[in-house]
Parts: structure tokens; C-alpha cells; sequence
């Protein structure tokens, strides 16, 4: 259960107890929209990111998701990729086959990874195809106020430098507005080359959830959600507003340590 939820304009905010109860919250969540929009749509389209995130939805392996969850009908895709081939370290791809995607029943057709065999941009524009592709096919719905598509659920962590995805601060891929999908080949943290969805296509998720943890990401969290004043350090976590769908923060008691006037019961 969580130790509190609270709702403001940054969105509901789950802080766990701890890693398991976290990780057991997140099992819940996702297994429950993943049934809503398979009833309402026929699939569940999700887009993974890297990092802790793929071990924080362990859970899902394990009973009873591993056996409820209609694996049959989630469509993958990565809000974010590290342009290196599929069975490098560094692959954001790699690190959810290995921890998820092997282990639970996805249909394989259904796993729409980058191409790991060209440049950045040539990576960027063929993912932005594919979507394009499938948006069309309505495997993932469209946005009723833009033409951005709109993902059932985007997962996305947080970086101690406010960075969502691969939207660092203060870098011109944060004002990318007319492509569903850019490229950079400046990362401040290797490796350099990374494909990366746009803040449009993130604000148009029907949910977006931020799984945070540890206590080197309190200041990030509390700049990203506390309301801290004009002069606060623009982070483009904060810049995670869905237009008309619904964020949450899963967060545990470290991560949350600096949020404002946050009172944990003892």
C-alpha cells in the first residue's frame, strides 16, 4: 500500500515504503491499464525506457500477472534507445528482453525495437515510420486534439539531471515539436547517440507513469514536481505535462525525502 497519495497539478504522487511494495504498486498499475485498454481497444500499447525501470517491473514475471496479463495483445516500443546493437550492453532493447520481454509470453511481431544498423537520424525517422504505420492501423490510438499518436502507457524514469527519456537539460531536442521522434548524437551521458520521443508524443499518452528511486534523485524530484518559483532550474522532467491523460509518480521514501511538507508516518 502506498504511504501516501497525494494529488496536485504534477500529477498523483505513489510513495512506497519500500523497493518491493514499490515494485508490487507498479505490477498492479500496469497489469490494470493493461486490461482497460485491451478491453477497450483490443491491445495495450506501451513504451519501455531503460535504466532501473525494466527491474522495477519484475513483479510482472511473476505470479499471477505472468499468467493474467493478456501478454498476447501488448505492442512494445522504447520512449527511448540507445543507438548500439540489440545485444550491447548499453541497449535499452537487451536490458527488457533479458529482464521482461523473454520471460513472459509477448508475440515477438509485436516488439517494435530501432533499427540498430544505421545513423542516428536514419533510426529516428524509420521509428517514426513505424508508428506512423501502426497509428494508421489504430495498434496505437491518435491523439483527438493533434495527430501525435497516443501510447495506452509510457514508462519513464529520471535521471539526477532532471532527464526523462533521452531529454536532457537544456538541449534543443527539448524543442523538437513537429517529429514524433528525434535523434541526438550529443548525450551527456554515453553512449553519445540516442533516439528519443518528443514531449509532444509523451503529453499525448493516455498515462504516464515516473518510477523513481534512491536518494540521489530527491533533488530531481523535488524540482520537477514541488512548486519552487520562477527561478527554479527549468528540468524537463517538469516539462511532463499530458494534455489530457494522467501522470503518476511511483516514488520511494528516498527519492521523495526532499519533496515539500511530504509528512511520513512513522
Amino acid at each position: 500500500m502506498a504511504l501516501s497519495e497525494v494529488n496536485n497539478d504534477r500529477g498523483e504522487l505513489r510513495i512506497l515504503e519500500n523497493l518491493d511494495e514499490l515494485r508490487t504498486d507498479l505490477a498492479d498499475y500496469i497489469a490494470e491499464l493493461s486490461e482497460a485498454a485491451v478491453k477497450e481497444r483490443g491491445v495495450f500499447a506501451i513504451a519501455l525506457s531503460g535504466g532501473s525501470l525494466i527491474d522495477l517491473m519484475g513483479k510482472l514475471c511473476e505470479a499471477p500477472y505472468n499468467k493474467t496479463v493478456d501478454w498476447a495483445k501488448w505492442y512494445i516500443f522504447w520512449a527511448d534507445e540507445r543507438v548500439v546493437a540489440k545485444n550491447h550492453s548499453d541497449s535499452n532493447y537487451k536490458l527488457a528482453k533479458d529482464g521482461l520481454l523473454s520471460k513472459v509470453p509477448i508475440v515477438p511481431s509485436h516488439v517494435h525495437s530501432i533499427n540498430d544498423s544505421v545513423s542516428a537520424e536514419e533510426a529516428a525517422d524509420e521509428y517514426m515510420f513505424v508508428i506512423r504505420q501502426l497509428v494508421k492501423t489504430r495498434m496505437v490510438s491518435v491523439s483527438d486534439i493533434s495527430d501525435c499518436p497516443k501510447f495506452d502507457l509510457i514508462l519513464l524514469g529520471l535521471g539526477p539531471d532532471g532527464h526523462i527519456a533521452s531529454l536532457f537539460p537544456n538541449h534543443s531536442a527539448l524543442n523538437e515539436t513537429d517529429e514524433w521522434v528525434t535523434f541526438i548524437i550529443d548525450s551527456p551521458k554515453p553512449p553519445p547517440e540516442r533516439i528519443t520521443f518528443t514531449l509532444p508524443v509523451i503529453n499525448s499518452a493516455s498515462n504516464v507513469a515516473m518510477v523513481v528511486t534512491g536518494e540521489s534523485k530527491a533533488e530531481a524530484v523535488h524540482l520537477a514536481i514541488d512548486n519552487i518559483g520562477p527561478d527554479c532550474p527549468s528540468l524537463p522532467a517538469r516539462l511532463v505535462q499530458p494534455t489530457k491523460g494522467k501522470l503518476v509518480w511511483f516514488l520511494d521514501k528516498p527519492a521523495a525525502s526532499k519533496l515539500d511538507s511530504l509528512q511520513f508516518s512513522e
